[in-house]
Formats: C-alpha cells, sequence, structure tokens
C-alpha cells in the first residue's frame, strides 16, 4: 500500500507507477527483460527478474536457470542523473580494490559499460516525455541480510562494533581516494535532510497529535543548534554511505558484506553514525549497541567527545528525516512493526535528546 502524502516523490512520473503495483517476488515486465538480457548478454529464455523491493529504486534478482545470478537496480527515471549513479558505482569498485572490506562485485555490460540506459516506445507504456531508464547490475552475494537475523544472534552488539569499524575504513579511505574525472554524488546538508526542500518529505507530513508537534520541533530545533557550527565542505566532511544499518549488511560464514549505496554523498562523516540506527533509535537496546559502534570505529579512527556529541544531534536529525521517510514511501518498504512505531518512536527520541544530549550512548 502507498502512502497518500507526496505520491510524486515515491514515483516520480506515471512510469515508475508501474512497479508500485508489484509484491515481492513478482516478475518484471517484459521490456525491462529484453533490455537487461540484451545488455549483460544472458540467455533470455532462461533468465528471470524477480521483485526484489521498490524504494528510491527497484531491485530485482536476476535468476538463469533458476539459481541466483545478479541483483539489479532500476533507477527511478528522472531521479538520479546517469553521472552520479555511475560515481557510485566507481567508489564501490574502489573499496573492493582499495581496502579490506567486502562490498558487492559491479557486473559491466557486455559493452563493458556500468549502466544500461534506455528509452521506452509507446507500444511498451511510455509516456510521452518519460525520462531515461537507468539500470546497473551488481553480483549476487551469499548468506542473509543481518537486519533479517540479528534477534537470532547471541552477541549482536557485536556487530554493531564491526559495522562502526568498517564505516571507519569508508571514512579513511574517502580521505585519501582520488576521485576519477566527472565524479559526483549529491550532498546530505541540512536542507536535504529537513524541511519543504528535504530529500525524502517534510515530516511535518506525518499524522501527528498537538502534544507531539510540539515536541518534535523542540527537538529539532536544540539538534540544529548543536550542529550549527558545521559547515558542508568543512571538518568532518567527505563521502559517506549514509545508510550503514544491519538492512545493508550481509552476513555469510560469519562475514559481512556492505551493500546498497544508493544513499552514498557528501555529508558530515558521522552522519554514518546516525544512520546505523534509523527505525532503531527509540528500542531500549539502542545506546548498548550503539557505544559497540562508537567502540569499533574509534579502533579505526580517533574521536573527540565533541565530534561524539555532534553525532548524536545528527542523529536526532535522522530521526526526524526518516520520518520524513515514511510518509512517502510504500508501507511495505519496513516490517509493520518498525514501519507503526516510526511517529511514537521518534517522538521517543525526542523527549529522550531533550532530556540529554547524548541519550544514544548513556
Amino acid at each position: 500500500m502507498l502512502s497518500t502524502a507526496s505520491p510524486d516523490l515515491i514515483m516520480s512520473n506515471h512510469s515508475f507507477a508501474a512497479f508500485a503495483a508489484m509484491s515481492k517476488g513478482d516478475m518484471a515486465p517484459d521490456w525491462l527483460i529484453r533490455r537487461v538480457t540484451v545488455g549483460w548478454g544472458l540467455p533470455p529464455e532462461r533468465t528471470r527478474l524477480k521483485l526484489i523491493s521498490v524504494s528510491e529504486n527497484a531491485t530485482f534478482r536476476v535468476e538463469i536457470d533458476g539459481s541466483p545470478y545478479a541483483v539489479l537496480r532500476v533507477h527511478r527515471p528522472g531521479y538520479v542523473e546517469p553521472e552520479q549513479i555511475r560515481s557510485k558505482l566507481q567508489w564501490v569498485r574502489a573499496l573492493g580494490n582499495d581496502m579490506d572490506v567486502r562490498v558487492p562485485s559491479v557486473l559491466p555490460l557486455v559493452d563493458d559499460s556500468l549502466v544500461l540506459t534506455f528509452g521506452r516506445s509507446e507500444a511498451e507504456g511510455a509516456a510521452a516525455a518519460e525520462a531515461p531508464w537507468h539500470v546497473v547490475a551488481f553480483a549476487f552475494i551469499q548468506g542473509e541480510v543481518l537486519e533479517d537475523i540479528i534477534d537470532t544472534l547471541q552477541d549482536p552488539a557485536s556487530y554493531y562494533r564491526r559495522i562502526g569499524a568498517t564505516t571507519a575504513v569508508f571514512h579513511d579511505h574517502q580521505q585519501e581516494w582520488l576521485r576519477p574525472q566527472g565524479f559526483g554524488r549529491f550532498q546530505w546538508g541540512i536542507a536535504d535532510m529537513l524541511g519543504e526542500s528535504s530529500r525524502w518529505g517534510d515530516w511535518r507530513g506525518a499524522q501527528l497529535t498537538g502534544t507531539q508537534f510540539t515536541v518534535l520541533p523542540q527537538a529539532e530545533e536544540r539538534a540544529l543548534e548543536q550542529v550549527s557550527g558545521l559547515e558542508p565542505g568543512g571538518a568532518g566532511w567527505g563521502l559517506i554511505h549514509a545508510d550503514l544499518r544491519p538492512s545493508n549488511i550481509m552476513i555469510h560464514d560469519d562475514t559481512l558484506t556492505v551493500i546498497d549505496f544508493d544513499d552514498c554523498g557528501y555529508g558530515w562523516l558521522l552522519y554514518d553514525l546516525a544512520s546505523a540506527f534509523s527505525f532503531i533509535e527509540h528500542e531500549p537496546y539502542a545506546p548498548r549497541i550503539a557505544k559497540e559502534w562508537l567502540k569499533g570505529y574509534q579502533e579505526v579512527r580517533e574521536l573527540s567527545d565533541k565530534e561524539i556529541g555532534h553525532a548524536c544531534a545528527l542523529s536526532m536529525l535522522r530521526g526526524l528525516t526518516m520520518l520524513g521517510w515514511t510518509i512517502t514511501h510504500r508501507e511495505d518498504a519496513l516490517p509493520p512493526a518498525i514501519w507503526a512505531a516510526q511517529v511514537p518512536g521518534t517522538v521517543n527520541v525526542a523527549n529522550q535528546y531533550l532530556c540529554s544530549s547524548v541519550w544514544i550512548i548513556e
């Protein structure tokens, strides 16, 4: 079911709305299968594309003869420029080549390019002024999503420590990495997180009670004051994953693989701490795992008390950002219990933050 708020953010044009009617496991439309099998040189009669999820893009599992082969990302037309998509893939490749971390292998097309770009005909249901489609593919990764199994693990907090250390490795890499010519990604500044200009939607569009409408603006104001000294492009600013949480970690034989770099861009480095706890900041166990994340991060990179304070403020702002995200996305983008907890959970976090600006690590 789609939220009725700001549907243009969910499906920026009529064409992408076709994916909104699909459910997990549904087959991709024929027009997409044809382009993909030709672009990557796959046998059409033996290839199946099955939907995994729909969000900022549509993600499909590519199977050949019933066996998993790749994961396909179909970007919403007009949402991200192809140069930015290509830049994302360049960073993923560089991380895999330069660092001792596991990331998905980017699968080039038969012509060795990284992004499949095409337009559709009216016979395929294309709108008159439809923007081009951009599709990328990654090698299939064996294992399970950490979020799906973390409750069954004997010591789930230790995985957050490893995520923290991996995040610090990413930060070290981006600091030294020489960007290829033409590299560019969007930003995660304040205006991109909050308000009418926010990338995903203004949290004020959520269904709130009078009390909730009082608490959240107070927390927002306090957090903005706390980060007021931070400037885009200044110290602590760089290329970040921006969504490095258990839903974007695959685990196989106790080895972690970081996936889904679609949100990567330029922002404050410690926004990666904030995003690591998206949708769970309100949970009683959040402070324990946040401490483990910090321990892992500080095994690789030092952090001052002031920087940790900034990270906590960014976590508050991230909570508001994701509340805005929920009003512009499909309800099935999250497990039902997590979806239902977003308004009360964010209010809970706001109350905690107003009592202590470092609540997440206390």
